[in-house]
């Protein structure tokens, strides 16, 4: 797909826009201020392949520990900011990466300039990040992704007058539509790069419904430079999350993707017990996966024909099933063995 031409915004040394590729966020759940227990979910965080990390910092004392944090972690780290400029100040004197401030939550025109000299002078980017529910003028009769358009925009204008021009926009509601729209019309005013995610999305099983169908929405149409899908859950499933939604786009391929069909009655196997074994044992493994597709298939008709395109896979029979590479039958094996098989194939790699 043809991706949006957008400015190139340097976030420690990761590329954001233009021509790099789409990265995936983060946000850690600790309490910043617990240096020990922010390290430790960073670095799992790392090891699920979380590109960008931010944190939310609440009081000077959370802005101080980004200086004990950024050099115990490899990824890039944000300062998420909000009501106060000290905050963005201190941690950007604390080594922070980039700043997230929102234009609903600091308004403070003199304050903002503070931090855009303190950003240019350091070339630290900052993330214009407006949510739906903090943005200002509801009565004004714009419908809410207009508002949220027009105060990204605005605040854009003010760091521009300021002389800074090194900004990532994200806009973001619980509306999977309102989400869309407000993006659509931010993507056709300007060319800084977009963070896309869906906020307040709830729960696993729904919030990765709703990411996938807003931030999918979005890339398959050329917007969007990184990612960070939302849940009320643990971080890294906020990852492994995003990490298939850019696979299903083949907007990267990272690690190993499983594919499977949903089975039928003509499957004799228990396939989906097979297909979570393998999750299981690839999950547990985290780093060092091969770039590569598997396929388990419940019958003949599903593989190895319609997987071929995979590097290896099973197609079932009664009990038993064909072992397949790239569409070529290599032998035949036992349903007992699918899982074991398929692990040593993809040690092979």
């Amino acid at each position: 797909m043809q991706r949006r031409k957008t400015r190139k915004i340097k976030v420690g040394d990761i590329y954001i826009g233009a021509d790099a590729p789409v990265s995936i966020q983060s946000m850690t759940k600790t309490d910043t201020r617990d240096i020990s227990r922010t390290v430790k979910q960073i670095r799992s965080l790392e090891s699920v392949g979380c590109q960008i990390v931010r944190v939310a910092v609440k009081d000077i004392a959370a802005a101080k520990a980004i200086k004990a944090i950024r050099p115990r972690i490899k990824i890039p780290l944000v300062a998420d900011i909000h009501f106060e400029k000290d905050l963005a100040i201190e941690s950007m004197r604390s080594g922070a990466d980039k700043i997230r401030i929102n234009p609903g939550n600091l308004r403070d025109m003199a304050g903002l300039k503070q931090i855009a000299d303190m950003a240019k002078r350091r070339k630290i980017p900052v993330r214009i990040g407006v949510n739906s529910g903090s943005v200002r003028g509801k009565n004004c009769g714009r419908n809410t992704p207009e508002l949220m358009a027009y105060s990204a925009l605005g605040y854009v204008k003010s760091l521009e007058k300021m002389g800074f021009y090194d900004i990532v926009i994200s806009l973001k509601a619980s509306s999977v539509p309102e989400t869309i729209q407000s993006n659509l019309l931010v993507s056709k005013e300007c060319d800084y790069p977009l963070h896309l995610g869906v906020t307040a999305t709830g729960l696993p099983e729904s919030g990765a419904i709703k990411s996938s169908v807003a931030i999918g929405a979005l890339l398959s149409q050329g917007i969007g430079d990184t990612i960070r899908v939302s849940l009320t859950s643990e971080p890294e499933k906020e990852v492994l999350v995003a990490k298939e939604i850019l696979r299903s786009l083949n907007l990267a391929r990272a690690g190993v993707e499983v594919i499977s069909c949903p089975t039928c009655g003509r499957c004799q196997v228990d396939l989906c017990k097979t297909v979570s074994r393998l999750s299981e044992r690839l999950n547990a493994v985290k780093t060092g996966l091969p770039d590569m597709k598997v396929a388990i298939m419940g019958c003949e008709v599903n593989g190895p024909g319609e997987a071929k395109d995979a590097d290896i896979g099973i197609a079932a029979g009664a009990k038993c099933g064909m072992l397949f590479k790239k569409g070529k039958i290599i032998k035949k094996i036992k349903e007992k063995d699918f899982v074991g098989a398929l692990i040593r194939e993809i040690k092979k790699k």
